[in-house]
């Protein structure tokens, strides 16, 4: 039996899959016993919960509107103090529990809070529904950073403005420089300002985890204290991802929802956090996870966006998933260019189902057959060697294997194999002999490849050509450079056969190994 050829570095751990593959769906579906319940006790409870919430909001918009008349929210903004700072800290926040406790919501309160001369932000995780805004109740109305879109809400934006918000703008470009700056004012105003409270996570999630935190609590590098939530009754969770209207009543539908709300000793950060937000954030999310019982991982609110993204372009939602913090900083990727590779990605996997690619799909969108050399790629590819690829997968092939492949030296040299004549230009005889020899590939599928490079349809291929098309389909580099490393292990077991089957499991051949790792220093 011949010698096996020794493939790739073992992958690093880093960049294996996280803990928690979709942190931001839930589906829970549930049982009958739970439907029949809730509709039993809803027919009673929802009516009269919503009563006691309309009156609750009748006495509570007018107070929110005499405490906010005449304060401004922009420009010199200034805390507020004498009676409208006494009716929004007592009046405000009694009726906001009022409205809670009509609508079923059982609070448990555990640590305690310091106040803003010991930790001036509170840090709140997971966030995973509109409920958790129970917890600027229980905190004491603290400022909170809410976007300008809410402030127009109908009723509740009079009350986001009882809290004097940082306000965050999508259409205005210095947004999260502007907002940034205020949170620090006010996180080092010395107690003249309230709290601030942040959801580090910056957007929902379904508690199964805690994702990557956004640096705008730990850049001023003031203490910050942790509060964590629990929501025990799993109802609250079962429509994470459905609608307001569904969830709201689910919730009005149980006796009651029992929310814990537990205040963490403050992190006080030490001077190498104060310097490094990333550093102070992770340590705060660990203590956090800990606390909590989750794993942390790397998907951020860009990880949604490219979850919209995969929709758009007919892939499972959850395809779009590839823990962006992690991928973008090991690989120096921004969102738009993932959003590029998502729609390379797309075009070939949109005849396979589940959005994973198998090794004939990958075969047919290169426009080759199976061979040898293919199916290496398509292993170094396919990290968790399951047979297929995912998003996730392709993307760190594309980068770590086939664009450090696409070098001109490297696409000169296969250039001038295909030339045989010298001539600086290939034609199809041409093109056809070598890759016949080399992967085995029919005279059709030649044509429709030789056709899709030879981009001004002259009948040849000049090295411009050449290397516009392997810019755009960095693969092929990868699956040359494969090929040729995969004729010297022939040309060497032919030669020393037994020196190759006694060394073939060592690490004697790493020059070998490096160049098809897809290993990167952390």
């Amino acid at each position: 039996m011949p010698p096996q050829r020794v493939f790739a570095l073992p992958r690093q751990q880093s960049l294996l899959l996280p803990a928690v593959i979709n942190p931001f769906v839930q589906d829970t579906k549930l049982p009958t016993a739970a439907v029949i319940k809730c509709v039993l006790l809803g027919i009673v409870l929802v009516p009269v919960r919503a009563i006691l919430l309309s009156l609750v909001l009748m006495v509570t918009w007018p107070v929110a509107v005499i405490i906010t008349f005449k304060h401004p929210l922009k420009g010199a903004v200034e805390p507020m103090t004498g009676w409208r700072r006494f009716m929004c800290r007592r009046v405000m926040a009694a009726l906001g529990r009022a409205y809670y406790f009509c609508m079923g919501f059982r609070v448990v309160v555990k640590g305690k809070q310091v106040g803003s001369g010991d930790a001036p932000i509170l840090a709140v995780a997971p966030h995973s529904t509109f409920f958790d805004g129970i917890v600027c109740i229980v905190a004491g109305l603290p400022s909170t950073v809410s976007r300008v879109e809410n402030l127009a809400t109908p009723i509740f934006g009079r009350f986001v403005r009882c809290l004097q918000p940082v306000l965050v703008s999508r259409q205005d470009p210095d947004s999260r420089k502007n907002t940034i700056q205020e949170i620090d004012s006010r996180a080092k105003s010395g107690g003249h300002w309230p709290q601030v409270l942040i959801f580090p996570e910056g957007t929902c999630t379904n508690r199964t985890c805690l994702i990557t935190f956004k640096q705008g609590a730990f850049i001023p590098g003031v203490p910050v204290q942790p509060v964590i939530m629990r929501y025990p009754n799993k109802m609250v969770s079962v429509c994470n991802a459905a609608s307001m209207r569904t969830l709201l009543l689910l919730t009005l539908s149980q006796l009651y929802t029992t929310v814990e709300i537990e205040f963490l000793p403050p992190h006080v950060p030490t001077e190498e956090e104060k310097k490094t937000p990333s550093l102070f954030a992770s340590r705060v999310r660990a203590s956090m996870a800990h606390a909590l019982g989750v794993p942390v991982t790397d998907h951020t609110y860009e990880d949604c966006r490219l979850m919209i993204s995969a929709g758009e372009l007919t892939l499972p939602m959850e395809a779009g998933l590839v823990e962006f913090t992690k991928i973008s900083r090991k690989l120096n990727l921004k969102w738009d260019n993932l959003r590029k590779e998502l729609e390379g990605f797309a075009a070939m996997a949109s005849s396979c189902k589940g959005g994973r690619i198998t090794i004939q799909e990958f075969a047919s969108f290169l426009k080759l057959p199976i061979n040898p050399a293919l199916e290496e790629l398509f292993a170094l590819f396919d990290r968790n060697g399951d047979g297929t690829i995912d998003f996730r997968e392709y993307v760190i092939g594309v980068t770590i294997l086939c664009r450090p492949a696409n070098t001109e030296d490297v696409l000169r040299m296969a250039f001038q194999l295909f030339d045989t004549d010298e001539d600086e230009r290939i034609t199809r005889e041409e093109f056809t002999a070598l890759l016949r020899s080399a992967l085995g590939v029919s005279d059709l599928n030649m044509a429709k490849l030789f056709k899709e490079i030879d981009a001004d349809g002259s009948g040849f291929i000049t090295f411009c050509e050449f290397q516009a098309f392997a810019t755009t389909h960095p693969e092929y580099a990868k699956l040359f450079t494969t090929y040729l490393e995969l004729q010297r292990y022939q040309a060497i077991q032919e030669t020393t056969p037994g020196d190759l089957e006694l060394t073939g499991g060592s690490r004697s051949g790493d020059k070998q190994e490096d160049s098809t790792s897809d290993k990167k220093d952390d």
